[in-house]
């Protein structure tokens, strides 16, 4: 038992040291007015000056990221490649776009996408959310959703919304825009919080049943030099970097894995469960077939019992709640 509580606050130690402030937020008069329904111990996710959130804007996006008229050829949205049962991926090995053309990427999931440094796979440039939803709708090698070329055309198609983008932009004389989509589309994309799994119920609240005898093994290694995971998913959102209000500073980083080639930046494993297949390529099928392939490229001393150990721990950091959550699914 000494041991188990010992253990629990090494790993309480270690997730809460990337928000320390989150214990006593003072929230920004930008985010004072959207109620959050943060999970214990999260910090209040950082929000552009330029970008108020806002429920009448988290509204607006939660249409527009599940309407395929966004497409140039009205075939896909962006919830066709972010589903929220597979923790806002889409479960194939590299994305597809809307004319079918196949990517060399795996569809990054939007899990706590609002905590993030920097976005996509290996560029440290895309700083924003609002600047990452302009990636796919303008991407043309490999065309996307296809909006390169027609804009005016895919604009005219919500102006019928009109009234959904004067509340969500007020003041503007004519809010039904490309940017403002994308404003819309980052502030859904900023609430996708997910904070309640068993490991979040062990940590946060205390509760040392809520992780089998397995997974509890399994955290063990996983905050071990032995292992070495926690070295690179560090952290409240086992990832290599986070930003949120009052922790704007951090320096996005890529990141050499020893299993693939170049450089990437470092994924969150919270729901990694359900975001199979792994990597950057959609390389790797299994949670199990990832941890051996760890073992093998940087010759790490885990026998096949560690190794399920392992596996049982990433799996506690699956939240049902967030995949079945109404806020989040189409409306």
């Amino acid at each position: 038992m000494v041991k188990r509580r010992l253990l629990i606050a090494a790993a309480t130690f270690i997730a809460a040291a990337a928000c320390s402030v989150a214990s006593a937020p003072v929230p920004a008069p930008e985010v004072a007015r959207f109620d959050w329904q943060l999970p214990r111990g999260f910090p209040i996710p950082l929000t552009e000056p330029d970008n108020i959130q806002t429920p009448t804007k988290f509204a607006l996006g939660r249409r527009l990221f599940y309407d395929r008229r966004l497409s140039a050829n009205g075939t896909q949205s962006c919830g066709d490649c972010h589903q929220q049962s597979h923790a806002f991926s889409d479960g194939k090995t590299v994305a597809v776009g809307s004319t079918g053309q196949q990517h060399t990427r795996n569809a990054m999931t939007l899990t706590n996408a609002g905590y993030n440094a920097s976005y996509t796979w290996d560029s440290t440039k895309v700083r924003s959310l609002a600047q990452q939803a302009l990636v796919p709708m303008f991407n043309t090698h490999p065309i996307e959703l296809g909006v390169a070329g027609h804009e005016k055309e895919i604009v005219a198609r919500f102006r019928s919304d009109d009234a959904l983008f004067r509340a969500a932009f007020p003041g503007q004389r004519r809010p039904v825009s490309i940017r403002n989509i994308a404003r819309a589309l980052a502030a859904f994309e900023r609430a996708l919080i997910s904070g309640n799994s068993p490991y979040d119920r062990l940590v946060y609240g205390d509760d040392s049943n809520a992780i089998s005898p397995a997974a509890w093994r399994g955290m063990r290694l996983f905050f071990s030099k032995r292992a070495g995971c926690s070295e690179c998913h560090q952290g409240f959102n086992f990832s290599s970097e986070s930003r949120y209000a009052g922790h704007s500073k951090t320096k996005p980083v890529l990141v050499r894995n020893g299993v693939t080639e170049g450089a990437f930046r470092v994924p969150t494993l919270r729901n990694v469960e359900l975001t199979a297949p792994y990597m950057h390529d959609g390389s790797i099928a299994t949670i199990d077939d990832v941890i051996q392939r760890y073992v093998v490229a940087r010759k790490l001393s885990l026998d096949a019992s560690d190794r399920a150990d392992l596996a049982e721990f990433l799996r506690s950091l699956t939240d049902r709640d967030f995949v079945t959550d109404a806020r989040f699914a189409a409306p």
